[in-house]
């Protein structure tokens, strides 16, 4: 029979566990929606002043 510690135990990993996956599933979504844009428009912004340079 497990003991009350023990269950404890184990809700409170399981809780960890879930808001670990949630932060890196938010991290995931806030790189692929806020942060690339930004890279790929600014990239493309680099490149064509380098083009009207040349």
């Amino acid at each position: 029979m497990p003991t009350t510690a023990g269950i404890a135990y184990i809700v409170a990993m399981t809780l960890l566990f879930a808001l670990w996956i949630y932060g890196a599933v938010s991290l995931y979504f806030d790189i692929r929606h806020r942060f690339l844009p930004q890279l790929i428009s600014w990239l493309r912004e680099r490149r064509s002043e380098r083009r009207q340079l040349v």
